[in-house]
């Protein structure tokens, strides 16, 4: 049975299954709008969110030191399946009870991280590789009140840099400002 975590995730992956699609092998050493990654750091970022997640939705302990590299053969295949098995991860009902033990955090929160990773991260990879991108309405309406509620932790951990004021351009107004409450310029690379 489907879990609005779920749901949420299957409507967020395959936009990001998309733009990962859409990555060249050429530009893998672009830069990104997180400044400390490039597309491939990025992407092995965002593989082990998704691998992770499905770990954290049945409350086991996750290992995020370990940085290995998800780019070998297949990779692009590989991610749509890993997200393919986050969404399943996700769709039983109790995995939205009780807190994570390895985050402390309540479990639908952390159903929440995983959704905005997917979601924010395949905007990045979109306009460091030149992509369309159009995320989940529904993502992004369900994402502000998480951004809200982890903003000051994040900020003090170094996850969000501080928010930006939202331009007014042509990006979908609810996109912009949850880009802009994370630290992102909606306009990047280009300076606000």
């Amino acid at each position: 049975m489907p879990t609005q975590t779920s749901e949420l995730l299957a409507a967020a992956a395959p936009r990001t299954v998309d733009v990962v699609r859409g990555i060249s092998d050429d530009q893998l050493d672009l830069p990104t709008p997180c400044q400390d990654y490039l597309v491939r750091d990025l992407l092995n970022h965002l593989f082990q969110v998704v691998v992770n997640f499905q770990d954290l939705a049945e409350k086991r302990q996750v290992e995020w030191a370990e940085k290995p590299d998800h780019l070998g053969d297949g990779w692009r295949d590989r991610f749509e399946a890993e997200t393919g098995r986050l969404v399943a991860a996700w769709s039983d009902p109790s995995t939205l009870e009780g807190v994570s033990p390895g985050m402390g955090m309540p479990q639908p929160v952390i159903g929440g991280m995983a959704l905005l990773d997917l979601t924010v991260h395949g905007w990045d990879l979109a306009v460091a590789t030149g992509q369309p991108y159009h995320p989940a309405p529904e993502a992004v309406a369900e994402l502000h009140g998480l951004v809200e509620q982890l903003g000051p932790t994040a900020r003090k951990m170094g996850v969000f840099a501080d928010p930006l004021p939202t331009p007014t351009f042509d990006l979908a107004p609810d996109l912009a400002h949850l880009l802009t409450q994370t630290g992102r310029t909606p306009t990047w690379p280009q300076t606000p």
